[in-house]
């Protein structure tokens, strides 16, 4: 594994999990708890990453309450490279703030953009796509990792391949066609049937002049609060403006933003790449063992009769939690909330965190 010294990832880590809502939290958020094993989902993102990063060559973007939590994770990352976002405006925004930093030091960096919160098995195979992709970048391409579907998943936005490129990881190398939006089970089908989609992992990569210049292209608004941000960061006066300027960004996401009408796209397809995006409680199904029972039991202290397919959290292991015949449900038992909900609403947990928020009740946020 080469380290090519113009190479650079970008950790995004400030989102706030409220699909794991209660154990992701505002002072706890999914990507800094155990939840997969004796380390965090940001831990995780940062080891895979060496053999090819130097440890000055991670940037983690966050949020200024998450970068005391982030850099005790992962101590080895210098503190000058977690960069703050003064609060959530979208990825557009995010991928912008680290494109202007790199491009005052290092104009002719690469940069991988890549998530806090996915969990990989195969970690050799994903060091060999973003090599690959730096490749494929420094040609002036804008590189997007699709993940083969396993399912027909309506949670996850598809990238539709169109045909196969010479140069680069020969036959899973594709120009883009399309992106498309988290379709209905039955287009998800279809997607599937017809084998030239992709599930769009959210990781991307790509020089940073091609990016600004896209930038530039396609959102003038934020292109301008960028170049007005770079000025300061050029004058140490970054403090001093970052957080006017922030709030004049539009929220916008990288994908809705940039990429679905950006030039010269390319994705890299993964192949038994062992990806999981753990964003609610149904997602720990793919991603941990269950027992006989297809049940999965993590913390607690857990006695089931007749109880099938169904997930246990606790923190408190001196807690007994007895189930008797439930079947499909997820019970969560976290300091000052209990959760319990089907299978098939796991992804409406969020709608109770928008729900807490609007009435005050920040004790359980």
């Amino acid at each position: 594994m080469t380290n090519h010294p113009d190479f650079y990832a970008v950790i995004m880590a400030g989102g706030g999990g409220t699909r794991l809502w209660p154990l992701s939290r505002k002072s706890t958020p999914k990507q800094v708890v155990n939840i997969t094993g004796d380390k965090s989902l940001f831990q995780l993102s940062v080891n895979r990453l060496k053999g090819l990063f130097d440890n000055d060559h991670v940037f983690v973007v966050t949020i200024a309450d998450q970068v005391e939590l982030l850099s005790q994770q992962a101590s080895h990352i210098p503190i000058e490279n977690f960069l703050i976002e003064p609060f959530p405006r979208g990825t557009a925004s995010v991928v912008g703030l680290a494109a202007i930093h790199l491009d005052v030091f290092q104009p002719e960096a690469v940069m991988a953009i890549l998530t806090a919160d996915h969990f990989i098995e195969n970690e050799e195979e994903f060091r060999n796509l973003l090599n690959h992709g730096y490749l494929a970048a420094k040609q002036g391409n804008l590189v997007t990792i699709g993940i083969q579907p396993t399912y027909p998943a309506t949670g996850f936005g598809y990238i539709q391949h169109d045909q196969p490129l010479a140069g680069f990881a020969e036959g899973r190398t594709y120009s883009v066609k399309k992106f498309k939006e988290k379709p209905k089970e039955e287009e998800a089908r279809l997607f599937i049937n017809n084998g030239d989609h992709d599930w769009n992992s959210g990781m991307f990569i790509w020089s940073v002049s091609s990016i600004l210049a896209e930038f530039k292209r396609q959102m003038p608004g934020l292109n301008a609060i960028l170049t007005t941000l770079q000025q300061a960061i050029r004058e140490n006066k970054l403090k001093e403006v970052i957080l006017d300027e922030w709030r004049r960004i539009e929220p916008e996401t990288i994908d809705y933003g940039i990429m679905e009408h950006a030039n010269h796209i390319i994705v890299l397809r993964a192949v038994n790449l062992g990806w999981k995006d753990v964003g609610s409680w149904e997602s720990l199904f793919e991603v941990l063992p269950a027992d006989k029972t297809g049940t999965i039991v993590i913390g607690a202290n857990h006695v089931g009769f007749e109880t099938e397919n169904s997930l246990v959290y606790s923190q408190t292991p001196e807690k007994l939690i007895v189930t008797i015949g439930v079947k499909d449900t997820i019970i969560v038992d976290v300091g000052n909330v209990m959760l319990v909900c089907h299978r098939d609403q796991a992804q409406d947990v969020k709608k109770i965190v928008n729900y807490l928020s609007e009435k005050g009740l920040q004790s359980f946020l």
